[in-house]
């Protein structure tokens, strides 16, 4: 059996070491700059490593993401695409879709929501191979299976929807009723995250469970997707919070903790669902055969 290749993955996992090493040797929470904002908020800068110009707040965030990608993402998609490349079935061409869509949310919060540093062109590169690898694999992908819908699933769906939106609607409300900006929004103009979380993945989720009741074979890609991010984002919160506390960042401490735990309780749902729904396509897969 001749082995698949996929040079997009080879070069995918290679910049997301390139972006996450950096960050994370950008720990020093000692050289922090204040001074006033656009909107007249007196803020402060990191001023150290990759993350000198973004916000004294953010920059832990960062930085606990880019630990999370190096020691969980890299590892997770280095193994997904060695089983593909041994493989020949459609099963990993679904992993590897769900792999691509986590690089592809990372380098979009990076690419969009880091302020502008030397390895921008490497942001935009892993955008770019991110994005296309994922569609090569969608396109390539010959699915027709899908999994059976438990009252578990939908309440996990319809949650997981409900809870981005409650996240950071609290935050939003307020500035649209005053006029005024968000009270984090310190060096940025806007918040990529409340952008991908409540435009993309709080909507996704109920598309999916739309396609998931309707036996769609769309559906059962969606939420190979959704849950592999969801399991990422849950570890994720770890180190974010982590370097968070240990930063020193001014930030209501009950909301942290309750932000955070309610992410992580949503990634250790959501690994159960993973684990379940590919021992189903497995044996579906095993049954046609």
């Amino acid at each position: 059996m001749t082995k698949r290749k996929d040079l997009l993955a080879v070069v995918t996992l290679l910049l997301l070491c390139v972006t996450a090493i950096p960050g994370i040797m950008s720990i020093d929470f000692s050289h922090a700059i204040s001074f006033l904002n656009q909107y007249g908020q007196s803020v402060s800068i990191y001023g150290y490593g990759i993350y000198a110009f973004d916000s004294y707040f953010k920059a832990p965030i960062s930085i606990g993401t880019d630990f999370c990608i190096l020691f969980v993402l890299v590892p997770m998609f280095l193994y997904t695409y060695i089983q593909y490349r041994k493989s020949n079935d459609s099963l990993a061409e679904l992993k590897m879709i769900s792999v691509y869509s986590v690089a592809l949310y990372y380098a979009a919060s990076i690419v969009f929501g880091v302020t502008y540093n030397r390895l921008f062109i490497a942001y935009v590169v892993l955008f770019s191979c991110s994005i296309f690898g994922m569609f090569m694999h969608i396109k390539k992908i010959k699915w027709s299976q899908t999994i059976q819908v438990t009252k578990g699933l939908i309440v996990f769906l319809i949650l997981s929807g409900i809870a981005l939106f409650a996240a950071w609607l609290p935050d939003i409300i307020p500035t649209l009723l005053n006029g005024g900006t968000l009270p984090l929004i310190e060096v940025y103009t806007t918040e990529i995250t409340y952008v991908l979380d409540m435009g993309i993945i709080g909507p996704l989720c109920f598309v999916c469970l739309h396609l998931l009741v309707k036996k769609q074979s769309l559906g059962t890609m969606l939420l190979a997707i959704l849950l592999k991010a969801c399991i990422v984002v849950g570890i994720m919160m770890i180190p974010q919070t982590i370097l968070q506390v240990v930063s020193g960042a001014e930030i209501q401490m009950p909301v942290l903790v309750s932000k955070s735990l309610s992410f992580v309780a949503l990634g250790g749902f959501a690994l159960f669902f993973n684990i379940k729904m590919y021992k189903e396509l497995s044996n579906e897969i095993t049954e046609e055969k």
